[in-house]
This record gives structure tokens, sequence and C-alpha cells, in this order.
């Protein structure tokens, strides 16, 4: 087995800067608390526990548009006489392409182009590969974010490529370890988490693998029920080869776009199969832990295709299997004070009889791929899996954020319990300019400002002890939004305007309900530059019915930041001002909103509002709940 360090070409967009704004507002993916149905009380109790009530201390990552060029991105290849696996470390680590060379198969959907969408926690996502998703509900907060990275040897002398990061929203260190023996079959992945604190915390991961979806694959999983969610709120329990007549164990089957978390028997060996026309197809399978599957289809429908064409613009269409800690991706489970759990992955081929896997008789189908599993990779393999997670790094390849670097010294300094660095060592030159001003506030050489916030009541504590200024008090307001104190912030944010006027107070004033009207212009104002907040302002005036004045706040701004998101705006104001031609107008010439979220069917609705005697473009269908 090799391990090779190197660099790809890619085509795709440029990320962009960070929001500047905090995200001290409802968290991008919506909580989804189940009340009711045939459904598990586990279920239930899971999906009202844990969800958090922003993505503070994170920020946006919502620049990208839709060009793209070619850009040079690390790469990590493992590689032995039957598989090859290729990783990209600066995007989340993720597994970009998992090849088996002995049958010429690519067993993920790896498209030609890495194209940004609004799909994730922070928004920026895309297509493709095998994710790692941490935190809560939602693609993860550094899904599109480097990871430290480095190379491990093994005790049998082998190198491995250890991945690990720190997360910000739940305060957890997590770690991938990713190697391939030389006589494997499969890819072995052993992922860790740590909770270095002396509280429990809510915790999530799922494994998200994006497959190749043909009208002869199929997704073969060892349940006979799935408990089945749309995206219009409703959760229940299905058969999933006879949900509402339709099997959907054939992705191409599905009519719209659908989840299914497989009810697998609790002795059952946890793993999902993916199988084309030749039987070859992905194989997910782990250690108990990771306890749950799911299959995600985009569905048939004019929506479902428009996203497929957004996220992969050469055409090849996808389907998601996915490993999760808990049954469903609605819950959180509690990680204890001071614990950490630890699974082992292994991602290979199938290899199914065709016509067994292709068939009609379901149990015989699960049946076959259980053997096929136990062949490629048997259970005792992967329980004895041979752990190495706090063997130190031995050569570098590339930093991932200061973020844990700072969080070490912060914990260091107030005596708080931290985790053992030995295998994830957080280098402090790993710090940069969004560290060193906390850095600076912590060894009390003075603050002078940040545009990156951090969270916890130490924070807090020590800001507090500055001198009062425009700086200090505007961090102060914004932890306690965050944090639930909105009083708080509310006289925080006026103190930090009474000493210097300022952008962020005046919009975190505007999200709490203070003259929305008033407070979002005065914003602006102070940033006529600033298109994240523009776009804020001018949506936040359409929804309390001040359309005229979401249209002044586009007028005002520089004609340079007209994005097609403002343009999007621009039209809704004008429909809602009762200028009509102006938003019809604006829609027959083109609109292409980079960020637009899953599930967002803005435009189509408004073309149904103003040209409601003419058939909506299919570009500007993306609903997730029509059916082909």
């Amino acid at each position: 087995m090799t391990i090779r360090v190197g660099s790809r070409s890619f085509s795709m967009p440029d990320l962009g800067a960070e929001n500047p704004l905090p995200m001290v507002g409802v968290p991008l993916e919506n909580p989804y608390r189940i009340s009711s149905g045939d459904i598990p009380q586990e279920i239930i109790d899971g999906s009202q526990f844990g969800n958090p009530a922003n993505l503070y201390p994170y920020t946006e990552q919502s620049a990208y548009e839709r060009n793209c060029s070619d850009r040079e991105l690390t790469t990590v290849v493992l590689e032995n006489d039957r598989v090859r696996a290729v990783f990209l470390p600066e995007l989340g680590g993720r597994l970009w392409e998992l090849f088996d060379k002995k049958h010429g198969k690519q067993l993920l959907h790896s498209p030609d182009t890495i194209q940004f969408a609004n799909l994730a926690l922070r928004n920026a996502w895309f297509a493709g590969g095998i994710e790692w998703n941490i935190g809560t509900r939602g693609h993860s907060p550094t899904t599109c974010a480097p990871l430290h990275s480095a190379l491990v040897q093994r005790p049998d002398g082998s190198e491995a490529l250890r991945m690990w990061e720190f997360d910000r929203l739940r305060e957890v260190v997590f770690q991938i370890d990713a190697w391939l023996p030389d006589d494997s079959d499969v890819l072995l992945v052993a992922v860790r988490l740590r909770n270095p604190n002396d509280f429990s915390v809510p915790m999530y991961w799922w494994t998200n693998a994006a497959v190749p979806q043909t009208a002869d694959s199929r997704v073969v999983v060892p349940a006979g029920w799935a408990f089945g969610s749309n995206y219009d709120g409703g959760i229940s329990r299905v058969s999933p080869t006879d949900d509402g007549g339709v099997d959907c164990t054939w992705p191409a089957a599905s009519l719209r776009a659908r989840d299914f978390f497989f009810d697998i028997p609790p002795r059952s060996r946890r793993w999902i199969v993916n199988a084309d026309r030749d039987g070859d197809g992905l194989a997910m399978v782990s250690t108990p832990r990771l306890r749950g599957r799911k299959l995600f289809v985009w569905g048939q429908g004019t929506g479902g295709d428009s996203w497929q064409r957004w996220l992969t613009p050469n055409g090849a269409q996808y389907a998601e299997i996915q490993a999760g800690l808990a049954q469903t991706q609605f819950q959180h489970l509690e990680l204890p004070a001071g614990a950490e759990w630890s699974w082992v992955e292994a991602y290979g081929n199938s290899r199914m009889n065709v016509e067994i896997a292709h068939g009609n008789d379901w149990d015989a189908v699960v049946g076959h791929a259980s053997e096929r599993v136990a062949a490629l990779i048997p259970e005792d393999v992967l329980e004895s899996a041979q752990a190495f997670a706090d063997l130190a790094p031995q050569r570098s390849v590339l930093a991932g954020t200061g973020w844990g670097a700072l969080e070490a010294v912060r914990r260091r300094r107030h005596g708080l319990p931290w985790i053992d660095e030995t295998g994830t060592p957080f280098a402090p030159t790993s710090m940069t300019a969004g560290q060193r001003p906390w850095l600076d506030l912590l060894e009390h050489r003075g603050f002078a400002g940040a545009i990156t916030f951090v969270r916890g009541a130490d924070w807090a504590a020590l800001l507090a002890a500055e001198p009062d200024g425009v700086h200090t008090l505007m961090h102060r307001a914004v932890m306690a939004h965050a944090g639930g104190d909105l009083d708080g912030a509310r006289a925080l944010y006026s103190q930090s305007i009474g000493h210097v006027p300022n952008a962020i107070a005046y919009r975190g004033l505007a999200l709490l309900g203070v003259d929305e009207r008033d407070n979002f212009p005065l914003a602006c104002e102070l940033e006529p530059g600033n298109a994240f907040l523009l776009v804020e302002a001018a949506t936040t005036a359409i929804s309390v019915g001040d359309a005229e004045g979401a249209l002044r706040l586009i007028e005002n701004a520089r004609a340079t930041e007209r994005s097609g998101r403002i343009r999007l705006l621009e039209a809704q104001a004008s429909a809602a001002a009762g200028q009509t031609d102006r938003a019809a107008t604006i829609l027959r010439e083109g609109l292409e909103v980079a960020d637009l979220r899953e599930g967002e069917n803005a435009m189509a609705a408004l073309w149904s509002e103003i040209v409601p005697d003419e058939p909506i473009p299919a570009r500007y269908q993306f609903s997730m709940n029509d059916e082909g």
C-alpha cells in the first residue's frame, strides 16, 4: 500500500470570504421535532433533545457564485493493488473517489465539477464522495473547511491518513483515520469523538456517501421497514419495497425527494449496499456503534431534476447512502462528560450476483447481500481492526483552522479539562488573524476588536473586564444574543452604538425586533458594500410588509453588488409593492441565485403570482415535494 500527497486541478468556484455577520439567528437547517405518529418514543425524545438555537460562533460561507475555474486542491491518495482512494483534506476531508481497480468501477459519485450550493449548516456544500457530518442535523460546519491532516505510522509499519478538528458548536474533538492494508478489498476508516468538557453534550454523526444513480441501481439494507420522511414535515413507518405502491429500494423509482431511515433489527450487522446493473456498488459496513442507515433520493419530479443538474452540471445523477450514530437524523444522542466514542467503517465493492440483487424476493436479496458483506469484510476482522488513535502524526499534510489551538490555550489558562493532544495536536502556529485578537485577550494584552466570534462565559467575563468600547460591547452583545439573553443583548447593542455607531449592533437590534424598519437601513448606510447585510435587510423589510423600504435599500446599494439573490429580492419587493411589470421583467431576463437554499421554491412561487397564465420555467422549479 502506498500513500501519496499531491494536488489535482478541479473545476470549481471560488468559495469566497466568510460572511462577517454572526450566526445568531435560527439555524439554516430547522430542527425537526417529531411529536406523534407510529414512531418509537426513542426517536420522538431524540428529536426534542439537543437542537441548537443557532450556529454561533460559526459564520456563513455564502460568498461563492456559479462561475467555475480551474483550482488546485491538495489530495491524499491511498492505493494498493485492488483499491484507490482519493481524499480532499481542504474540503472537510471529503473522500472524493473510491475506485475498484480489479473490476474497473468507480464506487462513488465523483463529478467533474465541484459546485457549491446552499445545503449545509453554514450554507456552502457540494455533491460527491463521502463526507463526515458532526454536530447537528445537516451538512457539517466543517464540510467546506480544511481539516488538520497528517500521515501516521501504524504499529505494523504501514502508514495511515489522519484528519482532525475541533467542532466549535459542540466543543468536541473529532478525528478520522483512514488506511488500506496491502491485501484488502476495503478501505478502513476509524472515527473517534472526544468530549473534553465536564458536562455532557448533544451529539450527532452521519457518514454520507453519494453513489451513482441509474435506472439499474438498487440499495439493499437488512431491514423490512423504514421511517420515511418527506419535505412537508411528515414522517411515517413504511415498507421501502412498497412505499405507496413504489419499490423505493430502486432510487430511480422514487417520485419525489425522500428519506428512508431503515429499521434494522438490533442484533443485525450494520451495513448498506448499492448494486448497479452488474451487481457492483459501494458497500458501507461498520461496527455496531454506528447504528443508523439511510437512503436519500431526489425523486423524479421537476424540482429533484433541477437540484441534480444544479449540483452536478454534467448531468450524472446520484443518490446517498448514509450511516449514523442514531436511528434517524432527527435525533441527538448524549455524549457524556469526558467520554469518547469510536467505531470503524469499511467501504468496498459489494460484488453481488445481479440476478439475485435485482430479484423480487426481498429476503433473498438481503440474505445474498449479507453473505457478500461477510465475504468482503468479516465481522470479527472489522471488530478487531487495530486501534492507533493516540499515535503521534509523523508528517504534516495540511493545517486546519486555529480554533483548536486557541481552545487549548483557553482551557489551560482557566483550568478547564482538555484532551491529550498526542494523536491530534493543535499547533499554536495554526492560529491566524482570526484567532490572534482572542489570544491577546486571553493573555491580557487588551482587545482591539475581531471580525470572528467566540462563545463561552469566560470569554464574556474577559471582555467585561476590559474598558468599555465599541468592540468589547458589540462582542458582549453578540454573545448575549447567541446565548439567549435577549434583554442583555439589546442593552449592550445600544451601548455599543452609543460609543460608535456600527452595523453589527444595528443589525443585532433589528434581529431582536427593535425598529427593524430603521435599524437595518442604518446598518446598511454604514456598510453600503456589504451584500450579506443588504440581503438580510431587504429580506426582513419584505417580511414585515415594507416592500418600498426593501426597494430603497436595493437601489441605494452599490450596483456591483447586484447578485442573483439581490435581483430576486428586487423582484419580490417589486411584486409586493404592486410593480408587477418590473418583477416580471427581472424574471424574464433570467435569474440564477447561487445560494439557493435546499427546498427553496421562491422563483417558481413568484412566477406563479405575477405571470399566472404562463407555465413556470423548469429552471425556476426547485420544489422538494413535486412528483414526476
